[in-house]
């Protein structure tokens, strides 16, 4: 009885990688292409005060970006200017 417990126990041990789905999706490379470091959006937007990408909230302060924390499974998306000085 004991080995035929041990069998099954090695059986289901053997298939549980297969049944596993943790590969996370790879973006289409025209999405990654799209995606531009902090940096470079800062630089092409000198007069945004508050920005965003849909995970963290950023608030630009003597031309340094503090953000938030990530959101809890979110989605990156390209930075977005929520927010210009009036200059």
């Amino acid at each position: 009885m004991r080995g035929f417990i041990f069998s099954l126990l090695f059986l289901i041990a053997s298939a549980a990688p297969v049944l596993c789905d943790d590969a996370q999706p790879v973006p289409p490379a025209d999405k990654v292409a799209d995606m531009q470091s902090m940096k470079d959006f800062l630089q092409a937007n000198p007069d945004c005060r508050q920005f965003n990408d849909s995970c963290s909230y950023c608030v630009v302060t003597d031309g340094q970006a503090d953000c938030s924390t990530p959101q809890i499974a979110c989605v990156k998306k390209a930075y977005e200017c929520t927010a210009r000085s009036g200059k």
